[in-house]
């Protein structure tokens, strides 16, 4: 059975935008089919709507923007993401990040990799998978469990 994964914003960013050396591994897992990457309407609409805007390091026009998000779409199975059970979930203090814990508690996720520090806090608060950073997700696809 395949890792399942949730990838917040900014990984996919890394990955799509900036050539990010930490998302390498998680490109790597997906070409091998050794990860499942999950994303749902919610996550998706965020990362269109993120993509549309101007970057320090670059801008993407209509046409990028769109190239980005095919590759996203081809990289992750698109689920629809069921309401997450009541009390199952700690409350992400930024309430804008909370739906990539509830994607990741209904799509049955093994990681949710971030490097959101509202999210990474949560790590230790008892959800039902980890959260991690991309670097530390490297290290597990990597062989050694982290």
């Amino acid at each position: 059975m395949r890792v399942r994964l949730v990838l917040d914003t900014n990984v996919w960013l890394d990955w799509l935008v900036f050539g990010d050396p930490g998302a390498a591994p998680l490109k790597a897992a997906v070409a091998a089919g050794s990860v499942e990457v999950l994303i749902d309407a919610a996550c998706e609409e965020e990362l269109e709507r993120v993509l549309a805007r101007p970057f320090r390091r670059a801008v993407l026009d209509a046409a990028a923007q769109a190239e980005r998000l095919a590759e996203c779409r081809r990289a992750a199975r698109r689920m629809d993401a069921a309401a997450a059970r009541a009390g199952c979930l700690p409350r992400c203090r930024d309430p804008h990040d909370q739906k990539f814990l509830e994607l990741a508690l209904s799509g049955g996720a093994d990681y949710l990799v971030t490097k959101d520090r509202a999210l990474l806090e949560l790590a230790r608060r008892g959800v039902p998978f980890r959260i991690v950073t991309p670097g530390e997700m490297g290290e597990v696809l990597g062989g050694s469990r982290a």
